[in-house]
């Protein structure tokens, strides 16, 4: 699975949100680059589905083991300026960003004189502003590269004349200071950023990082209203997040992290709506398969077909896909089963242009 990249500048929590993220041990100090190498981690999603069919599949003491379907997140050095010209081990930085599919921009929300920032003062769109830029001139360097050999083979071939404009126009786009995942997404706009995988055309999760005493939802924080603001200009979703708090609910077991977290009003952490959020911004969705022996959370894309999901199970489901029995999950909880659903007629066969919705429950049928 393509993972989610935490980035932002040094010393806005990126490392100790990692930290709690993953209960890793990504070294969080208070001087820039205190993250150096990339650290990568999986975050299992916490899925109430997954146990409300697992209560249908027990059978007295013997109750089917959970799997849940998880999100991976690399924490990525901070940036700063000058990164697109290899300033502050920039080129490592750009590119790590590139290996991810979606970014998760943390921003500081909080003051705090024994935590240096980087720009001298909290401002968090200064902060957002600093890195967009960085994204934006690697980008700018990139299509330049391109479009030199894009026009010399436009004239050798003219049907290559419409992808030559197209990104004739998403370069004036850029250097207008709007990232790309911003321009209308034509044909030939989608063909030319396969060629080219632009920074900034993936899509981004704000991260707002604020003190305790702003959670649940920073309303009264001045600078989490300006994130909101900012992100609902471009259509992103904003995660309030106290990344101190986060990592001591990371050390607490899950009975006293419960408590912790209602005495700040929060039903879940942080974390896992961060997670939520970068599996939507993934455009993943989650199927499931299940049973006495197991009961499994999936991943694929939205709009995946049927053979697709059964190659996230085993590559043979996918080569000897034949048909798949289908059911909503909470039909088969329901029903109590795949029996009694089958007698109810609730249990569907598709074949291999059926399009998996979130929820389904599959069985498949295959034969290699």
């Amino acid at each position: 699975m393509l993972g989610v990249g935490i980035v932002g500048l040094p010393n806005v929590g990126k490392s100790t949100l990692f930290n709690a993220l993953t209960r890793a041990n990504a070294l969080a100090a208070n001087y820039p680059f205190a993250t150096i190498d990339k650290n990568v981690g999986v975050v299992p999603l916490r899925d109430e589905r997954l146990y409300a069919l697992q209560r249908v599949f027990a059978k007295g003491e013997r109750v089917p083991p959970v799997v849940p379907t998880h999100v991976e997140f690399v924490d990525i050095a901070g940036l700063v300026r000058g990164a697109h010209r290899g300033e502050g081990l920039g080129n490592q930085f750009l590119a790590h960003i590139r290996e991810v599919a979606a970014i998760a921009h943390v921003l500081r929300c909080f003051p705090d004189p024994q935590v240096v920032h980087v720009m001298g003062r909290v401002d968090p769109l200064e902060d957002a502003e600093v890195v967009e830029t960085e994204l934006l001139l690697a980008d700018l360097a990139a299509l330049e590269r391109r479009l030199e050999r894009l026009r010399k083979e436009a004239r050798a071939g003219r049907e290559l004349l419409p992808l030559l404009e197209a990104a004739e126009a998403l370069q004036a786009h850029l250097q207008g200071g709007r990232p790309a995942r911003a321009f209308p997404p034509s044909e030939e706009v989608r063909r030319f950023l396969r060629e080219v995988p632009l920074l900034t055309a993936k899509p981004v999760i704000y991260v707002a990082n604020v003190a305790e005493a702003d959670l649940p939802e920073g309303e009264g924080n001045p600078h989490v209203q300006a994130v909101r603001e900012k992100a609902r200009a471009e259509g992103a979703e904003v995660v309030v997040v106290s990344a101190r708090l986060e990592a001591e609910l990371a050390e607490l077991p899950p009975e006293e992290a419960g408590e912790l977290l209602a005495a700040y009003g929060l039903e879940e952490s942080g974390l896992q709506r961060l997670a939520r959020a970068g599996y939507r911004a993934l455009g993943l969705q989650t199927f499931f398969t299940a049973g006495e022996k197991e009961v499994r959370a999936w991943t694929v894309r939205r709009g995946a077909r049927a053979p697709e999901a059964a190659g996230e199970i085993h590559s043979d489901m996918e080569r000897g896909f034949i048909r798949a029995e289908v059911i909503p999950w909470e039909k088969l909880v329901e029903a109590g089963g795949w029996a009694r659903a089958r007698e109810r007629g609730w249990v569907r066969l598709e074949g291999k242009e059926y399009e998996v919705q979130d929820g389904d429950v599959l069985h498949i049928l295959f034969s290699v």
